[in-house]
């Protein structure tokens, strides 16, 4: 975030004044985003409605595997009704943002995105948190803690200060990991102007993510939480309360995030220096 980073005034102040502004602004996009959607309450509505018959749809999954009954390694039926929870939790984190993703390429076309480029705001900030579908995050929100509310409690996992704070801090570290790695292939369209086929190579990336880990192979496990670490984001919130993370695997749930956020803002930078204004 541009003004983030050049705030240097007064040190740490600067900074945490910085990030108090940046939310703020955050929660003007969420509050404008509602009453917007809810101008037109029957799009609100269909908005809902679609998302959870999507999340309908990946609950099948937690059917065929109740009634296979069977364990998968150390992966009971509850401990992936967990996991498949978390998918759909960070499935609604992941839809609330979405549209922007996808709309960069139509911004970047058009001409749009010449108007933001004088705003008082960090750019990348401001283009891709602008507008927020809480329709879509509502079911998945719903169903996704409920579901880990369930794997948790049936799997006996243990409940106590330290598992719910791992727990909610390596979801946080996932959230930053899903903008940070799923943001980049939508900056492709600063250099190509074909771009619809990046949305359904995201899509099908982020649904390689739906189940655990676990039950792949060593050499897929690898990639996934490596290469292109989606297993991350999904996956280590429900192995860290298994205890089955060891602390390299925590320490890479925390490198990770931070480095593909980093990542992600390198190539926002060149991209937009690689911009040709729509009047220019």
């Amino acid at each position: 975030m541009e003004h983030l980073f050049r705030k240097r005034e007064g040190g740490g102040r600067g900074y945490l004044a910085a990030v108090k502004r940046y939310v703020r602004l955050l929660y003007v996009f969420a509050r404008f985003s509602l009453m917007s959607q809810l101008e037109y309450r029957l799009n609100f509505a269909a908005g809902v409605a679609v998302e959870t018959g999507w999340m309908l749809i990946k609950l099948l999954y937690v059917a065929v595997v109740y009634r296979a009954g069977v364990n998968i390694g150390v992966l009971t039926p509850d401990h992936i009704l967990l996991f498949i929870g978390i998918y759909v939790l960070m499935t609604g984190f992941y839809m609330l943002y979405y549209g922007n993703f996808t709309s960069i390429s139509r911004m970047v076309r058009e001409g749009e995105l010449d108007m933001y480029l004088v705003k008082p705001v960090s750019l990348q900030f401001f283009v891709t948190m602008k507008r927020l579908d809480l329709a879509l995050l509502l079911p998945d929100f719903v169903a996704g803690t409920i579901m880990i509310g369930l794997g948790w409690h049936r799997a006996g996992l243990p409940v106590n200060a330290w598992a719910i704070a791992g727990f909610l801090f390596f979801l946080m570290c996932g959230n930053l990991l899903t903008y940070s790695l799923f943001l980049i292939p939508n900056l492709l369209c600063f250099w190509i102007v074909a771009s619809r086929g990046i949305a359904d190579i995201t899509a099908a990336l982020w649904d390689f993510n739906n189940m655990p880990q676990l039950i792949y192979g060593k050499w897929m496990q690898r990639i996934g939480t490596f290469i292109l670490p989606v297993f991350v984001i999904t996956n280590f919130p429900g192995l860290f309360l298994m205890g089955q993370l060891s602390p390299g695997m925590m320490a890479w749930g925390v490198i990770s995030p931070v480095l593909f956020f980093f990542i992600s803002r390198g190539i926002w930078k060149k991209a937009i220096k690689n911009y040709s204004s729509a009047s220019s």
